[in-house]
């Protein structure tokens, strides 16, 4: 299904709409359906197009397939030779310039890295074709990878292609608002407690069905011995990196809730920090990996802070290693409901740190760009140190303003507690004096009397699960 998708395809549609060629790179992550938005809106154009997709076979088996796609685009009637193929990549790539000459033209290649792969020397020879012979036509082409940083080194500026490809179009997971299609039957809180699991990942949101519990889903996809799900986590890195047993180390220890880098390289069995910081970069340029350091540090000291703490950034992947990668001897046996039982302990606690933080945040992100904050935030997220944890942060240095906001997943409502201990915190988490500063509180139970009565009093905004599910609706 194609859900949730209708701003990539504006951009696309705005680029096919111009009267020039266009070289334009997708990036994203495996299953997030880049393929099929690509060729939907291909499909939708009304327009000729070509869509081939590479492999890690060699670069003369690659060739001779775009050879023979492009010799159907100018044959349609005719029979192909058996194992035709264009002598070089140059001589392919002519042809469909001569095809987009007098009519627009879309070009997609999917996988472009694995052909890179094949022949180091492609970019520099459709460099050259896009130079000589593209750049005049009215081809759009599209290079399309799911290796994030090999597609942005395409557009470095020492890379052959370099100041003559558009975007990266970056397809990311869907919103939290998407899964209402796909979970129509679900409750806020358990649609929240899907994304905890699984994200905004297509291709895993499918195979759940909504009208069976989160517990029978798990069971029934999460628990099989074969399948995306037991087999994506494992895949994704063995096709990514070629030794991958320290790679899955660091993300076991991560997911564990080691997040500075000497806690990751302990718990990862290295002998110190520094030996971790390839593997970090390598997952950061996957994807896997996102470095975050707290909003209340200034943003000309962020790149070198040494509070800095590094989380998983795909939700199935950190509840994957959280929970189901470290168990396998209980799924080797069978016991399922063990397996259950353990999740279901620390679930509560997962899903409150992991994707009700992130939504109360995604929450106070929407509030600010539509003007409905008391000011405007230059970077919204959260703080730690200095004895003080906060969930969620606005921060506007130059108005030297501030929101603090506390985030509970529990099944209770917030009581007045919970009110005042995040306002007794404001001393150790404000840059300076003379700073003003606001409150906002999330629960998915609500809040007791008591705890309305206390907010009201320093002006903080409550936002329950309702109220959180209905807005992020409206991103």
């Amino acid at each position: 299904m194609l859900i949730d998708r209708e701003d990539e395809l504006e951009e696309l549609d705005l680029l096919l709409s111009e009267p020039r060629a266009s070289l334009l790179a997708v990036t994203g992550r495996r299953r997030l359906g880049k393929t099929t938005l690509l060729v939907h809106w291909a499909q939708a154009s009304g327009q000729p197009y070509l869509y081939w997709v590479a492999n890690r076979a060699p670069d003369v088996f690659l060739l001779r397939e775009f050879s023979q796609l492009v010799w159907q685009q100018a044959h349609p009637a005719d029979e192909m030779p058996a194992d035709f193929s264009y002598d070089t990549w140059e001589s392919a790539f002519r042809q469909v310039a001569r095809l987009a000459e007098n009519r627009r033209f879309i070009v997609i290649l999917d996988e472009f890295p694995y052909a890179v792969e094949g022949n180091s020397a492609l970019p520099s020879i459709l460099q050259n074709a896009w130079d000589h012979h593209l750049k005049q036509t009215n081809v759009l082409m599209v290079l399309c990878g799911s290796y994030i940083g090999m597609m942005e080194r395409l557009m470095h500026y020492q890379a052959p292609l370099y100041g003559r490809m558009v975007g990266p179009l970056r397809v990311a997971p869907l919103p939290f608002r998407a899964l209402k299609a796909f979970f129509p039957r679900y409750s806020a809180e358990q649609r929240v407690a899907v994304y905890a699991m699984l994200g905004g990942v297509p291709a895993y949101l499918e195979r759940f069905d909504d009208g069976v519990s989160l517990a029978d889903n798990v069971r029934r996809h999460l628990f099989r011995e074969t399948g995306l799900f037991r087999v994506d986590p494992d895949y994704l890195l063995q096709e990514a990196v070629r030794e991958p047993q320290n790679y899955l180390a660091v993300l076991l220890a991560i997911a564990a809730g080691h997040h500075r880098p000497v806690d990751i390289a302990s718990a990862a069995g290295m002998r110190s920090a520094n030996y971790l910081d390839p593997y970090l970069a390598r997952l950061r340029e996957l994807g896997f990996v996102r470095r975050e350091v707290p909003v209340t540090v200034p943003r000309d000291k962020q790149a070198t802070a040494r509070n800095a703490r590094y989380v998983l950034e795909d939700n199935y992947l950190r509840f994957y290693f959280r929970f189901i990668w470290p168990r396998r001897g209980l799924l080797e046996q069978r016991l399922y409901d063990r397996l259950w039982a353990t999740i279901e302990e620390g679930l509560r606690g997962f899903v409150g740190l992991t994707a009700f933080e992130e939504l109360s945040r995604q929450w106070t992100l929407h509030q600010a760009r539509i003007g409905a904050l008391p000011f405007l935030p230059d970077q919204v997220g959260s703080h730690w140190g200095k004895g003080a944890q906060i969930d969620v942060v606005a921060i506007s240095w130059r108005e030297k303003a501030i929101l603090l906001g506390e985030a509970k997943w529990g099944p209770d409502p917030v009581e007045r507690a919970v009110i005042r201990r995040l306002i007794a915190k404001r001393e150790k988490v404000i840059p300076g004096e003379d700073w003003q500063v606001y409150y906002a509180f999330f629960a998915r139970s609500g809040f007791t009397e008591a705890a309305r009565a206390e907010a009201e009093r320093h002006g903080a905004v409550l936002v329950d699960l309702a109220r959180l599910d209905a807005d992020l609706g409206k991103i």
